[in-house]
Order: C-alpha cells, then structure tokens, then sequence
C-alpha cells in the first residue's frame, strides 16, 4: 500500500500527515518496503502526524509519536512543494471533512458514527479531471429495534 498520492500534481494525499525532514517527493519514493516504520521518520510522519490549530511549527504529537503541526507548516509546505491542498485522515471529524490552514489542508473521515461511539458524518472526496474537489458526506441512520420475548 503506497504511504501517498500526488494527484495531477497538485493534490498530496496521505494518511497521517506531514513530515519535518520531507522535503522533496524523491524522499518517500525512496522508502524501502515492506517496512516498519522507524520514530522519527517520513514514513512514521506519514501515517502518524497531525495538524494541530494554535501553534506554530512543530511539537511532539501527544499520540507519543510522530509531530503536530500548524497552519505555517502547511502554508509553507505547499509553497515550497508548488501544491495546492493536502489531504489526509487518521482523524475523526465531525461533519466527515473539515479544512485547516486557510483550506490548504483537508482532513476526510469515511467512518460515520466512530466506533458506535461518535456521531460523526462520514465522507468521500472526489477529485475531477481538472481537479475541481467535491465532497458527498453520509450519516449514519441508526435503527433501534426492539425485540419481545413473550
């Protein structure tokens, strides 16, 4: 299973997040595999960081491994890797999707209702031929039914 996807160029898709020590594409093509992923490492920041609002740069990721990271971290990661949005998961959202950074950055959910646990929206990003992004969300429908023993 591949750690990302480069989409027209334009959209870095991941399931995790970013890394610190990424800084060309090169970088993850040239991840050995099958692998586990040592801390640190792109592969770990892949599958484990995750975008984090009110800070700046980097911390350490209170998952107890990989990093958090900000909107600048975003911003900039995009500049220098001439894309236009990132997306990701590893995150239940409530509404199946939700942008950070200024929309530069997606988090997509698939999964309604977590776990049984969660009443989150599930959804599906599709990206077009001119990678025009749209979104259809689904909710789970829960239906209780009850059952008598007479």
């Amino acid at each position: 299973m591949p750690f990302s996807a480069l989409i027209g160029g334009k959209v870095f898709c991941m399931h995790g997040g970013l890394s610190p020590i990424l800084k060309n594409w090169n970088q993850i093509r040239q991840i050995r595999r099958p692998i586990d992923p040592p801390n640190p490492s792109i592969a770990i920041d892949l599958l484990w960081s995750d975008p984090e609002t009110g800070i700046h740069g980097w911390k350490p990721n209170s998952r107890g491994v990989s990093y958090a990271f900000g909107a600048d971290v975003v911003g900039a990661f995009c500049y220098r890797m001439d894309i236009d949005l990132i997306v990701r998961a590893h995150q239940v959202v409530q509404d199946g999707y939700e942008f950070f950074a200024k929309r530069k950055l997606v988090t997509i959910f698939s999964a309604p209702h977590y776990c049984g646990e969660f009443d989150n929206a599930a959804a599906v990003l599709t990206v077009d031929e001119n990678l025009l992004c749209s979104f259809d969300v689904l909710r789970s429908t829960t239906t209780r039914i009850a059952i008598s023993y007479a």
